[in-house]
């Protein structure tokens, strides 16, 4: 079978190699056949040694995949040959909490991730792919949808008439978008380009602000909520964003930590954190069971995920150095 193969850090070792077939599936475990992955930030960190440079080389990279089960082991009741499946990031994490063994025990390392044609999973690995989805789009659905839901629906309450910050237009803040305005609350979404913004606005985005032309956009948001602030804020800058993020907070409003895209370290001010209730919860994508729901609602809400662009597996490269561009609105799909 075809995979790529990261033979030690850096992307000048990736390759598209021949490797053996995995065998007939063990008792409790499910052959797939992978017909889609997507890419995250973290698979670019991963293979450049950046993420965690005591991952195991050479190993197959990428968290997120679809595809279709084409054989069974003894004793699994749950999938049957033919049904179309999505791989969970962390495959022991099954409920909202899970111990730090479980979450880290995930695809794309340290185990070999989804960038392959054919993979063994243990039974509690795979959740049905909504039936209304592509491979593609179900592809992006593992950690970038399942972060948003987590952070909406596990971890805080997201109601009719909130107020969510959504930083940016790459995966998970555009899944936070869309969730956000199926369950009926107001959206405010912050880019430094006035076409992604524009974009953004299609998808049902409330109110635009261009981070470029308006530094401090924190303050901007307190203006249009009346001086009191927005609900959720979605956090993927990290230190060189959190500062807005806590001034557009209001009282007992919630910051998602989700990403570091605006860097590791910067000097914070954290009085207004203490002084306003504020909870900062730390997000990594999610457990199966939380998978599962999400699931339940894309399918009845007919929801479908933004793809970007779809590279064949053979331009791997060239679809990871085009997620470090930034450039892209969406996820970004490689076919299998």
């Amino acid at each position: 079978m075809k995979q790529i193969q990261l033979s030690s850090f850096g992307i000048q070792n990736l390759s598209l190699a021949d490797a053996p077939e995995p065998g007939k599936p063990k008792a409790g475990q499910v052959l797939v056949r992978m017909r889609a992955a997507s890419l995250n930030f973290r698979d670019n960190l991963v293979i450049a040694g950046k993420y965690n440079p005591k991952f195991p080389t050479p190993m197959v990279p990428c968290s997120d995949g679809a595809g279709e089960v084409v054989e069974i082991g003894e004793g699994v009741t749950e999938w049957k040959v033919g049904d179309k499946v999505l791989a969970t990031f962390a495959p022991n994490w099954i409920a909202d909490h899970a111990t730090h063994q479980e979450m880290r025990h995930t695809l794309g390392g340290p185990l070999d991730g989804t960038l392959r044609e054919y993979i063994l999973f243990p039974e509690t690995g795979l959740v049905a792919m909504p039936k209304h989805l592509s491979f593609e789009e179900g592809a992006t659905l593992p950690c970038a949808a399942l972060t948003a839901w987590s952070s909406f629906h596990v971890f805080s309450k997201l109601l009719p008439g909130h107020t969510v910050v959504v930083q940016g237009t790459g995966g998970v803040s555009l899944f936070a978008l869309q969730f956000a305005k199926q369950a009926g609350a107001k959206v405010f979404l912050t880019s430094s380009s006035e076409e992604k913004l524009s974009k953004g606005k299609s998808l049902g985005a409330d109110f635009l602000i261009n981070y470029k032309e308006v530094p401090e956009w924190g303050k901007q948001i307190r203006s249009l909520t009346e001086k009191i602030g927005a609900d959720h804020i979605v956090e993927v800058g990290g230190a060189g964003t959190l500062e807005q993020s806590i001034i557009a907070c209001k009282p007992f409003g919630v910051i998602h930590l989700i990403g570091i895209l605006a860097g590791r370290s910067g000097e914070l001010n954290l009085l207004p954190v203490v002084m306003n209730n504020i909870k900062v919860q730390g997000i990594v994508v999610g457990g199966r069971k939380a998978f599962q729901a999400m699931n339940a609602a894309i399918e009845a809400s007919g929801l479908k995920p933004v793809i970007d662009r779809i590279f064949p597996l053979s331009e791997t490269k060239e679809a990871l150095d085009y997620l470090k561009s930034g450039s892209h609105f969406g996820k970004i799909v490689i076919q299998i």
